[in-house]
Order: C-alpha cells, then sequence, then structure tokens
C-alpha cells in the first residue's frame, strides 16, 4: 500500500525559493543605488587621503580629493554625498564660529563638489562639535549644554552651508525647536529649494567611536552626549520627536544608529510614511569590516544583508561607509 502523501492545505511554500529566478520575482525588498548616501570626511591641505584607522577602508580626502571622489561617486549612479569635516584643533573655540564662516573647510567643499560633479547632492552635516573646543554639539555653559543659544548659531550655520550650494541640509544636533528655526530662516533668505534631512531620532549610543575619532572629536568631547541624545531603552519619545520635527518642516527623517534600531525604523515609517532614512553608523561599519579581515564573515554578503534590512524595516535610504562598494556590485 503507497504512503499517503500529506496535501499540504496550507500551502508549500519552499516553491517560492526553488531558484534564484523565482526567488527575484517574489522578492519583497530590493537595494539599489538610489538607497545610497555616501557620508565622507574631508580635512585640509591638498593631494592629501588619511586612512582613519579604525574604520577600514575609510579615508579623510583634502578638498581637491573629495571633489575627485564625489565626481566618481556621481557616475557610479550615487545620489548623495554626505560631508564631515576634520576640523584643525586650532580652529576649535568657544564661540564655535568657524561653524559659520563661508570659507570654513565644509563650505570649501561643497563649492568644490558642486563644480566637479553638480548632478549628485551635497548633505551637509549641521552640530557644533567640529568646531566646539569642549566637544558638543551645542554651546556648554557652567557644564550644560544650552539650547536656545545653540539653535541660534546653528541657524547661522544652515545658512552659510545653503549659500554655499547644499542642497540637503543635516541637523544633528538633537536640539528643541532647530528644525522650525532652520526652516524658517531658509525660507526667509530665499533657499526655499534646500531640503532638511533631520537626526530626529539620535541615540546616545556607544556605536559613534570611530565616527569621533574620524572627525578628531574623540579627544576634545567633555563628559558625554546623554542630554540631549535619545536614551536607547525609548521607542515612544522617538515618536514624538519625528512628530515634531515634521511638523517644524522636515522634509525627511533619520534614525541613527541603524541595525541596533530597526524597530525605531520600521515604527516610525508605519506611523508617519514620511521619507525615512537611517545611518549605519561608524561603529557598524567597523564591525563589520573587522570580523571579515578576521575571516569571521563573508563581509560582501553581510554588507548586502545589513543594507537590506534597513529596506525591509521600511527606510527609504541608508547613510552607509559602504556605498561605493555596493554601488559597484551593482553595476557588475
Amino acid at each position: 500500500m503507497k504512503p499517503t502523501i500529506a496535501p499540504y492545505p496550507h500551502g508549500r511554500f519552499r516553491r517560492a525559493r526553488q531558484s534564484e529566478a523565482i526567488r527575484g520575482l517574489v522578492r519583497e525588498n530590493t537595494l539599489t543605488v538610489d538607497d545610497l548616501i555616501w557620508p565622507v570626511f574631508v580635512r585640509d591641505g591638498e593631494g592629501i587621503e588619511e586612512p582613519v584607522p579604525s574604520m577600514p577602508g575609510v579615508v579623510r580626502r583634502s578638498v581637491d580629493l573629495i571633489a575627485k571622489a564625489a565626481a566618481e561617486a556621481q557616475a557610479m549612479g550615487i545620489p548623495a554625498i554626505c560631508l564631515f569635516p576634520y576640523t584643525d584643533p586650532s580652529l576649535k573655540t568657544q564661540d564655535c564660529a568657524e561653524a559659520w564662516n563661508p570659507d570654513n573647510l565644509s563650505n570649501r567643499a561643497i563649492r568644490a563638489i558642486k563644480q566637479a560633479a553638480p548632478e549628485i547632492a551635497v548633505m551637509t552635516d549641521v552640530a557644533l562639535d567640529p568646531y566646539n573646543i569642549n566637544g558638543h554639539d551645542g554651546y556648554v555653559v557652567d557644564g550644560k549644554i544650552v539650547n536656545d543659544e545653540t539653535v541660534e548659531a546653528l541657524v547661522k550655520m544652515t545658512l552659510a552651508q545653503a549659500e554655499a550650494g547644499a542642497d540637503i541640509i543635516g541637523p544633528s544636533d538633537m536640539m528643541d525647536g532647530r528644525i522650525g528655526a532652520m526652516r524658517q530662516a531658509l525660507e526667509a533668505a530665499g533657499h526655499h529649494d534646500v531640503m532638511i534631512l533631520s537626526y530626529a531620532a539620535k541615540y546616545a549610543s556607544a556605536f559613534y567611536g570611530p565616527f569621533r575619532d574620524a572627525v578628531g572629536a574623540s579627544g576634545a568631547l567633555t563628559g558625554d552626549k546623554k542630554t540631549y541624545q535619545m536614551d536607547p531603552a525609548n521607542s515612544n519619545e522617538a515618536l514624538r520627536l519625528i512628530q515634531r520635527d515634521l511638523t517644524e518642516g522636515a522634509d525627511m527623517v533619520m534614525i541613527k544608529p541603524g541595525m541596533p534600531y530597526l524597530d525605531i525604523c520600521r515604527r516610525v515609517k508605519d506611523t508617519f510614511g514620511a521619507p525615512t532614512y537611517a545611518y549605519q553608523v561608524s561603529g557598524e561599519y567597523a564591525m563589520i569590516q573587522a570580523a571579515a579581515q578576521n575571516g569571521w564573515i563573508d563581509g560582501e554578503k553581510v554588507m548586502l544583508e545589513s543594507l537590506l534590512a534597513f529596506k525591509r524595516a521600511g527606510c527609504d535610504g541608508i547613510l552607509t561607509y559602504f556605498a561605493p562598494q555596493v554601488a559597484r556590485l551593482l553595476q557588475s
């Protein structure tokens, strides 16, 4: 007597996994080069490409080489590049005035990129930490980070970047009310098309260490940033912050870090439907690279899987140091 074959009334789901062609037909999320923003580090000098020891494969570039890298990124189809300055310690002061100097490092780099690669969008960072002798994102008065005075400085910084040609302003400071102040100032100055990608849910994370090395902020920082960056234990708070920043005029919002906070990405996208980005931060990048270099993981496969996870969590795009590598893979 032949055995009875189970009818599988609830479906043979393995049919949809039998080949790459079939898997492609039913795939729910796809990673493309259009999803990428490439964070880069700029420094003074000429013809300089300086490795960042804690971020294998990442370098600080002088303005001329940043412009060249942007042109290469544009040719690969990467839609946006995000600038972070490695500021000379002699320019770090209590008043942070270098932050809105029209000829500071970031603003020179914006103009150079716009000349070399006019089709790529330039995103900038708005926070005082690269220019602050205390290493904080805001002014420090009697040991405390003061909000409103900091917002006034951030608005001046925003306008200087917009005048230099920035397409997207990226406030990463986490001060209250800064989005509304920036949007009002941009409109008043005629910069109606400049977008704001708000670091709306930026957590007080231990994953930022390599980045702080890359921008030279580690040695300058006194204390920590827990009085203005979010508590990693909270998620409902993130939704309130997102709602506020969208109401104040943010065009897009960001969750930072990325992979440890995929639940926040999903909640934000489901709740608001606004353009939602995640930042695969330096610590995430460094861990993947270090494990790959030690032969513990397949670095290329883990890189792609990690980025696809952001898309599955609802993100419209990702800031990632892997952007050029991913673009080359997707082109091949």
